[in-house]
C-alpha cells in the first residue's frame, strides 16, 4: 500500500512540476527529480522507523542552534529559578522523573559534575513529576544542584520532551549547544558537551 502510495505521489509531483514548466522543457532539472526521489525514500520508511538520513537536530522541540526557551520555576528549596538570568553562565538542563531507571543511575554523574565544576556551569535539573516525594529522592542520592519542579507540565511541554532524562547544553548567550536524549553515564561525556 504504501509503494502504490509512493509512486502516485512521485507521478503526481512529476507530473505537475511537468505542467508547471510545459512552455520550457528545458527548466525540468535535476534538482526535480531529486526531490522526487526523496519523497520517495520517505514514503518506504516503515511505520515505527525513523530514516537513516533524518538529522538529530529535527527531532521535536528546541535543537542545537536555537535560543533556549525561558522559564521561571520553584526550586525544592522554595527559591524561585529563571533560566535568562543565567546568561553569562553555561546551564546545563536535565528533564528527569523519579519514576525513570536512566534518570536514577545519571544523577551521580550530574552531581559529581556539579561537585567539581558547579562554580562555572549551573546545573538546573528539572523534575516532570513533582506529585512524588521529590524531597526524599534527592535525599537519598545527596543531590546538592537546584531541582525544579514543573508542577504543571508548562516547561516539559514547551520543550516538548519525549523521553527523560534529556539534556540540554546552553551557552552564554542562552544558545542550545547540545541535545542528548537519552542518560550520561559518565563524568567525561558531559565534560566533553559543555567545551
Amino acid at each position: 500500500m504504501k509503494s502504490v502510495f509512493g509512486v502516485l505521489l512521485v507521478t503526481l509531483l512529476v507530473f505537475s512540476f511537468y505542467i508547471e514548466n510545459k512552455s520550457d522543457p528545458t527548466s525540468l532539472s535535476k534538482s526535480t527529480f531529486q526531490q522526487a526521489e526523496a519523497y520517495d525514500q520517505l514514503i518506504d520508511i516503515e511505520e515505527g522507523e525513523v530514516s537513516e538520513t533524518t538529522p538529530v537536530d529535527h527531532l521535536p522541540g528546541p535543537n542545537v542552534g536555537d535560543r533556549a526557551i525561558n522559564f521561571k520555576l520553584d526550586s525544592l528549596d522554595g527559591k524561585s529559578i529563571t533560566l535568562s538570568e543565567l546568561k553569562g553562565k553555561k546551564v546545563i538542563v536535565n528533564f528527569w522523573a523519579t519514576w525513570c531507571p536512566p534518570c536514577k543511575e545519571e544523577m551521580p554523574v550530574m552531581q559529581e559534575f556539579y561537585t567539581k565544576y558547579g562554580k562555572e556551569v549551573e546545573v538546573l535539573a528539572i523534575n516532570i513529576d513533582p506529585q512524588y516525594n521529590v524531597k526524599e529522592y534527592q535525599k537519598s542520592l545527596g543531590l546538592t544542584f537546584p531541582i525544579l519542579l514543573d508542577t504543571d507540565d508548562k516547561i516539559n511541554n514547551a520543550y516538548d520532551i519525549l523521553t527523560v532524562p534529556t539534556t540540554f547544553v546552553i551557552n552564554e548567550q542562552g544558545i542550545i549547544t547540545h541535545k542528548q536524549i537519552g542518560a550520561i553515564t559518565n563524568i567525561d561525556s558531559l565534560t566533553a558537551l559543555i567545551k
